[in-house]
Parts: C-alpha cells; structure tokens; sequence
C-alpha cells in the first residue's frame, strides 16, 4: 500500500495545496508514513477527507471550464464510516461554492466498496441540477468490476456515470485539459446533450 503514490506528473499544471479556492490549501506534505488503510502506512501524499479508510488527491482544477480531476485511494465504505459525507462535506462542497460542477474521479486505487445510504449521492446531484446549467456531472473512471457491480447494485449510476467508455487505462498518457475534453464528450454522447 505504501507504495501507491497519487499520479504527480500533473504538478506542473496544478498543485491544490497552491490554489486558495482549494479544500486543502496549504496542507504541507512531510516525509513521514503516518496515515494507514487496512493497518497498512500510505504514501504521506494522499489528502485525508476525515474518513478512516478512503483519501484522495486533487489533481488538476480549471475553473473556467467548472471541472476537476480527483484520484481516490483506498476503500469507499458508506456502511461504517459514511465516506460519501466526508467527501462531499470536506472537499465537494468547497468545489461546487467556486464554480466546479464536472468531476472525474479516479478510482483505480479503489480496492473496496461497501454501499449505504445515497443521500449524500443525490445531494450532489441535485447540487448539479440546482447550479442551473445541464453540463454538470459526474463520472467515475477505471474503476474495479466488482466496485462498478457493488455501486449498482446500490443503484449509485443513477448519480454516477460509470463503465463502458470510461474505462481509460491511458489517462496518464493525456494532459488534463484533454482528459477533461475526452471525459465532457463522452458524457454529451451519455447524457445526449
């Protein structure tokens, strides 16, 4: 687990803890080994959202065109420590109040999936919708078949567009703005619009 480190070869484009507009403005990043999931230390890089078992990583924001790139890590585990709160509460939020209404979330560092409530699901949803424009959305990438067959059966599509075409095991190989311009095409096509 240690050895899993957020995708950095984007700091050059965007750094959160850099951006006032960002929730982890002026986090320091140390050297030290001190966060764990399963018992196992993780790469001091990760950004805690207040969940005991799920991080992630801001990697890029563009507010003008309203979208931002998050890596996840670790396990989304709705039914014990209601993760979706803490990352809608603690880094959502933030980006919805400074314009955001396009995410795409990485979630190839997503070993576990344990559904719950979808209040906080459909909150974001709405918060879309109530932003008054038709091009917000949500779109979760490569993640693992049984966390995509686990999230439906919770019927979290509704909220989150997810398989199929957003399997992009290339996305690395893009700058963001492309990724960004790939994911908002294939969301058009999803979405019709």
């Amino acid at each position: 687990m240690h050895e899993i480190e957020p995708y950095h070869n984007w700091q050059k484009y965007y750094r959160a803890e850099r951006d006032v507009r960002s929730p982890f403005f002026g986090r320091e990043y140390g050297i030290y080994y001190e966060d764990t999931v399963y018992g196992y230390y993780i790469d001091p890089r990760w950004d805690p959202l207040g969940s005991e078992t799920l991080y992630c990583k801001i990697l890029y924001t563009d507010y003008g065109l309203g979208a931002c790139v998050i890596e996840l890590f670790g396990e989304w585990n709705d039914t014990l420590h209601n993760d979706s709160m803490h990352f809608k509460r603690n880094v959502v939020d933030q980006l919805l109040r400074n314009g955001i209404n396009k995410y795409i979330l990485i979630a190839e560092n997503l070993f576990q999936f344990h559904g719950g409530d979808t209040d906080y699901y459909e909150e974001w949803f709405e918060d879309l919708e109530d932003a008054g424009t038709d091009e917000g959305w949500i779109a979760l990438l490569n993640q693992r078949k049984h966390i995509e067959e686990e999230m439906t059966k919770y019927r979290l599509d509704y909220y989150l567009n997810m398989g199929g075409t957003l399997q992009l095991s290339n996305w690395r190989t893009a700058k963001p703005k492309q990724l960004i311009a790939l994911v908002d095409q294939l969301m058009k096509r999803r979405l019709g619009a």
